[in-house]
């Protein structure tokens, strides 16, 4: 796997202060996507495992909320296969740390048992994640004015709720903001 960016102390990507890695590699091709150069599954630096213990050392302080996962695509089945031992890791030595992470599939129409984008890894991967924010990026319902997503289709599915629930179940935020 590759990733095109780690971002230190962002707040952008999710509740409170977190370390956000972009993953190299996507098949959605949104029109109007905000990094274009990470649909090429070789776009940046390989993944090594100095870079996962940087990243894991970065969760270390009081003050870092957690782990996103963003891309490029997270969830193409390349990708899942090297995110879930980061995943194991960080539930390992962090285990009050939330993982978000963002997708362009739909979980209800593309990660589920049989859908196009499960593989072995994804059932784990999202038993680890608290937040999952799906959907394409769809340029004509752009919003810049939604919570951590770009576009009004986009879903912020509370993982674990919609695991226990069998069904797609929305993530309540901390603040009055438009949902």
């Amino acid at each position: 796997m590759y990733y095109g960016n780690i971002k230190y102390y962002d707040i952008a990507n999710g509740e409170g202060v977190r370390t956000t890695l972009f993953v190299s590699g996507c098949t959605n091709h949104c029109k109007g996507c905000f990094q274009p150069q990470t649909w090429d599954f070789t776009y940046g630096k390989p993944f090594t495992e100095e870079t996962e213990e940087a990243i894991l050392k970065s969760l270390e302080p009081f003050y870092i909320d957690g782990l996103t996962l963003l891309g490029g695509e997270p969830f193409e089945p390349e990708n899942q296969r090297v995110l879930v031992k980061l995943l194991r890791k960080v539930r390992e030595r962090y285990p009050e740390k939330s993982v978000w992470a963002y997708t362009g599939f739909v979980y209800d129409r593309d990660l589920l048992p049989g859908q196009r984008k499960h593989c072995e890894a994804t059932v784990e991967m999202l038993s680890m994640l608290k937040v999952l924010v799906d959907g394409p990026f769809i340029e004509e319902q752009k919003d810049i004015s939604l919570a951590f997503r770009g576009s009004a289709n986009q879903r912020i599915l509370d993982v674990q709720k919609t695991l226990r629930e069998g069904r797609a179940v929305l993530y309540q935020l901390d603040f009055n903001e438009k949902m």
